[in-house]
């Protein structure tokens, strides 16, 4: 099979990444996301001309993953950095990999073990997040697209346009509504989010996790936030 430094698989990346990014993006979330919606599409040209050198993850197709669900649901809203940077990890969720991943990513194996210490939950054999996003928990980058083998090479690129229009269009719908933000990039957003309550930590990563995150619980925080709006808690098991 052709390296994917060989022109046939660029061509392949380049007619992939043409896309339309915004082709699941759920009704609601589109007309919300509008004020950005022209940002996407420079943003797609841009990671287009990007995918002629380099490969860019994750793939076209689940880049906007995060906004398939309609706004209208989402309860808990979690915000990462930028997508794992490793072929075959990324799948467009916050913290989220492929089924089939292992080793697990070392962020998300601090926080399963962050819900057992939490919520006496044992950790999943996989890392696919799918069933806290059906159930509302919308898992955000505050970037959408990185270069593989390169972490952060996708910010300033502009994706914290859109992801802030996104926590601005949730805090302006307001509760049930709960903000996990983990770490400094995602910290930046707390002016947006008004009176939507916050969870903050340090992010999960193992450069930090132990300053802060493990001990923090938090799921049952989040719970019990929820249930204060009125809101049933999430089901935090991963299937």
């Amino acid at each position: 099979m052709p390296d994917c430094a060989q022109p046939v698989c660029v061509r392949a990346r380049v007619v992939a990444m043409t896309i339309d990014l915004l082709e699941n993006v759920s009704p609601d979330w589109l007309e919300a996301l509008g004020p950005a919606v022209p940002k996407v599409r420079e943003l797609q040209r841009t990671v287009q001309r990007d995918a002629q050198h380099h490969l860019v993850l994750p793939r076209p197709e689940q880049v906007m993953r995060a906004f398939f669900e309609p706004l209208a649901d989402v309860r808990v809203l979690i915000v990462g950095q930028d997508p794992y940077p490793t072929p075959g990890h990324p799948i467009g969720l916050s913290f989220a990999a492929e089924r089939h991943v292992r080793p697990l990513p070392r962020s998300l194996g601090n926080i399963y073990r962050e819900l057992e210490d939490d919520l006496g939950i044992a950790p999943a054999e996989h890392a696919d997040l799918s069933a806290w996003q059906r159930q509302g928990v919308m898992l955000l980058n505050r970037v959408l697209t990185v270069r593989a083998g390169d972490a952060g090479s996708h910010r300033g690129m502009g994706w914290e346009a859109v992801t802030e229009q996104a926590v601005r269009a949730l805090a302006g719908r307001g509760g049930p509504l709960v903000a996990i933000l983990w770490g400094r990039p995602a910290q930046t957003l707390t002016p947006l989010l008004g009176n939507i309550p916050i969870i903050a930590s340090p992010h999960p990563s193992p450069l930090s996790a132990r300053r802060g995150f493990f001990g923090s619980k938090p799921f049952s925080r989040c719970n019990a936030l929820l249930e204060e709006q009125g809101s049933a808690p999430i089901d935090w098991r991963v299937d």
